[in-house]
């Protein structure tokens, strides 16, 4: 983790759960942090929790990743204050599990998450490595997946419906490939990785998943996943981790 000491990294979907736990983790090892979220204050209540030694290191700024003009804006902005991107963390992500693919009226929903999981990945990318191309640093990305972009399962309760989520997840699957191939394609050595995780217990599920039903199904803890990506980071130049598939012990998908 040496080489990324006093680098940028921006964490999307800082505010909460895995990207929360993903930001502090990057700070507490000597990274300068830009948690963007559209719920800024949260960050920034996460900052403050932060022992005074690390705090001055962690940034907030507020960046709603479905919408492409605030990606532009957001990154620009980056460059102009800390000079650009080193490290990017695609954790921003929706679902809504109340809505079902064949329910009319399902649209609005569904766009949203396919704007949010698909295209703020594609968006924030983009700008992530043009500023890496442009200051010629080899850099490192890391899409937080899911285990649902590998294998659709039978939801883990009736009320819980991934509708379209599974599928922007393989897409996330898909571009971490794409992404990678265009690097080698420009001969360029910036890192591309995919950490997919099973069940994490976050606000995530939106209540959908009670605390009893935790109780009974195994499941992650966001630090089981900020582990992983601090592993991502921790590899040498020449090593690129391309896939990382975490589940619990016991699960049965």
């Amino acid at each position: 983790m040496d080489r990324w000491v006093g680098k940028v990294a921006v964490v999307t979907g800082a505010s909460a759960g895995i990207g929360a736990e993903i930001a502090k983790d990057l700070v507490k090892s000597g990274i300068r942090v830009v948690g963007l979220a559209r719920r800024a204050e949260r960050v920034e209540a996460l900052k403050n929790g932060l022992s005074e030694d690390v705090r001055n290191n962690f940034y907030a700024l507020m960046c709603d990743v479905s919408k492409e003009e605030e990606i532009v804006a957001t990154f620009a902005k980056i460059t102009e204050d800390f000079g650009g991107v080193d490290i990017l963390i695609n954790n921003a992500g929706i679902g809504k599990f109340d809505v079902k693919l064949t329910d009319r009226g399902s649209s609005a929903a569904i766009n949203e998450i396919v704007q949010t999981n698909v295209m703020g990945v594609i968006n924030c990318t983009r700008e992530a490595i043009v500023s890496m191309r442009e200051r010629n640093v080899n850099g490192q990305v890391i899409h937080i997946n899911s285990s649902l972009g590998h294998k659709v399962v039978m939801p883990p309760v009736a009320s819980f419906n991934f509708n379209v989520y599974p599928a922007t997840k393989f897409a996330v699957t898909a571009l971490t490939d794409s992404h990678r191939f265009e690097m080698v394609d420009e001969n360029r050595a910036i890192k591309i990785a995919s950490v997919s995780p099973g069940l994490v217990d976050t606000e995530f599920t939106g209540g959908h998943l009670t605390a009893e039903n935790f109780k009974q199904i195994p499941h992650l803890l966001p630090q089981d996943i900020s582990q992983a990506v601090l592993y991502v980071l921790s590899t040498p130049p020449h090593v690129n981790v391309q896939e990382v598939l975490l589940k619990p012990v016991g699960c049965s998908y």
